[in-house]
């Protein structure tokens, strides 16, 4: 029996030969353009010098930048940059206003994730902030402990993060087969759906946590319903949902918020709509806030509860990141140096053990921010340099209009972040397998995320999908990221019988 390991290497120059451990040189066509060059790690390097270029912010992902017209491209990065940051403040505020925390806490939280992520990540193109995945993680968790019980938290999981990354974990992820990641995102966008019918009715009262729970209390306050925040919740996912189409430069959340502000401050100033500042108070602008770990006394519980979520934040960020990276290089057709799913790793958990710090929580690489940031332009890593600096700046100069918004408009984002997760072609490309069992893995795990939580959902439905590969109910899914000529060099095969 044959057992083959891959590994990643940077495409030699046309005309050159490469050559494998066991197998005759290849020769690259003479088409094939060559890259700039950077440090290869493999396996038989010491762990000193993986964490040596971990830490190395240019390691190559800046290749694009330096080709052709760099003040061009540089003026894309930074293009890029602010229309990212104008998208992501109002998303950042609604996900942590969903989670149980304070708006401010992901503006900040969001800008210092995409700093450190471009920094040490492992993608060319990706955008770190605060995502929906962890809305209902962190937001069982601030249900119960407070903030510093949540740095622990996600300090504990970035350190298991960075230590995967260390000893090459990544490709381990991709081995979680398609259903159920498509299963376990029509799941959390039920989650956030449902978690926003306070906010869209205009409900004085908290709906609170569990889907049987939010359902039960919306009819019961259903009677007191505010049908004007229900108006501009419709009116604010109508609008995203719209401009979106017209181009990906305009900044739809942004100018949803400008219009929910425009309308509750004049013509329905006085029809009882909520307010953010009437909820959590003013926006402070002061952002270097120091928020340190803090562990409740030990008791079984806790115990349990720090497994539980140190886990549930290390799953999810493992696997959106790593999605959100092989997505971020197809949609930009990237044919250089490729994603590095160890170093996105390690970077995901220098992310996750800083941000929190920062009066921040649990951040990951956001797939639709990282959409945006290609489409606009993007080249680099520079882009989410720049999303940092023009985050922090705008949320200074906006903060006092920001705290003044609608929750019915945080809430009408929010369903439209919810509505664009479910993605149609996906689901068609699990039921067109016509495998009953992939199907079902589907089904199972979109029902079990909102009504038992993610760990149990995710969990139980990986361990369904172990027993059906061990009962050859369904084969291993095979994950092959070689799709271009040029990176056939980037896969050297060690073979042994």
């Amino acid at each position: 029996m044959k057992h083959y390991n891959w590994e990643w290497r940077q495409p030699a120059a046309p005309g050159k030969n490469v050559r494998s451990d066991s197998g005759p040189a290849i020769s690259l066509p003479p088409t094939v353009e060559p890259k700039p060059t950077r440090k290869t790690i493999t396996g038989s390097e010491g762990i000193f010098s993986r964490i040596a270029f971990y830490m190395n912010p240019f390691d190559g992902r800046y290749e694009d930048l330096l080709e052709g017209n760099k003040k061009l491209n540089i003026v894309k990065d930074l293009t890029a940059g602010l229309i990212v940051a104008m998208v992501a403040i109002p998303l950042a505020m609604g996900f942590a206003m969903a989670s149980g925390l304070r708006p401010e806490q992901g503006i900040v939280g969001g800008a210092v994730a995409g700093l450190l992520g471009a920094l040490f990540g492992g993608s060319k193109y990706q955008v770190y902030g605060p995502t929906a995945a962890f809305i209902p993680v962190i937001g069982g968790l601030m249900a119960t402990y407070n903030h510093s019980f949540l740095v622990l938290v996600s300090i504990l999981a970035g350190a298991l993060l960075a230590v995967c990354g260390l000893v090459k974990f990544g490709r381990i992820v991709t081995l979680v087969p398609h259903s159920i990641v498509v299963g376990f995102t029509i799941g959390i966008s039920i989650v956030i759906a449902f978690s926003q019918l306070g906010e869209i009715f205009g409900f004085k009262e908290r709906v609170g946590y569990g889907l049987l729970q939010q359902v039960q209390k919306t009819i019961a306050y259903l009677p007191n319903a505010n049908w004007y925040a229900f108006a501009l919740a419709a009116f604010t996912f109508a609008l995203c949902r719209t401009l979106i189409k017209f181009s990906a430069f305009i900044p739809a959340p942004l100018i949803a918020l400008g219009m929910g502000w425009l309308v509750s401050s004049t013509l329905w100033k006085s029809e009882g709509l909520i307010l953010i500042k009437d909820k959590y108070g003013a926006i402070p602008t002061d952002f270097l806030v120091i928020t340190t770990p803090q562990l409740p006394a030990m008791t079984a519980q806790v115990m349990y509860d720090l497994v539980y979520y140190v886990l549930a934040v290390f799953i999810v960020a493992a696997i959106e990141s790593l999605l959100c990276s092989r997505m971020a290089d197809r949609l930009a057709n990237n044919t250089g140096i490729p994603y590095n799913p160890d170093k996105e790793l390690w970077g995901q958990g220098m992310v996750n053990m800083v941000t929190p710090l920062f009066n921040g929580f649990p951040h990951t690489g956001a797939l639709a921010r990282t959409a945006v940031n290609i489409k606009v332009g993007a080249v680099s890593p520079l882009a989410g340099i720049a999303k940092f600096t023009f985050k922090l700046l705008m949320a200074a100069f906006l903060a006092t209009y920001l705290e003044q918004v609608p929750m019915a408009c945080i809430g009408g984002i929010l369903f439209y972040v919810a509505n664009g997760m479910v993605k149609r072609k996906e689901v068609r490309e699990v039921i067109g397998s016509r495998n009953p069992y992939h199907i079902g893995l589907m089904i199972y795990t979109a029902a079990a995320v909102p009504l038992w939580g993610f760990m149990p959902a995710v969990l139980s439905a990986i361990v369904i999908f172990a027993l059906m590969v061990l009962f050859r109910l369904v084969k291993k899914p095979v994950q092959q990221e070689v799709s271009r000529p040029a990176q056939l060099t980037g896969l050297r095969i060690m073979g042994r019988v």
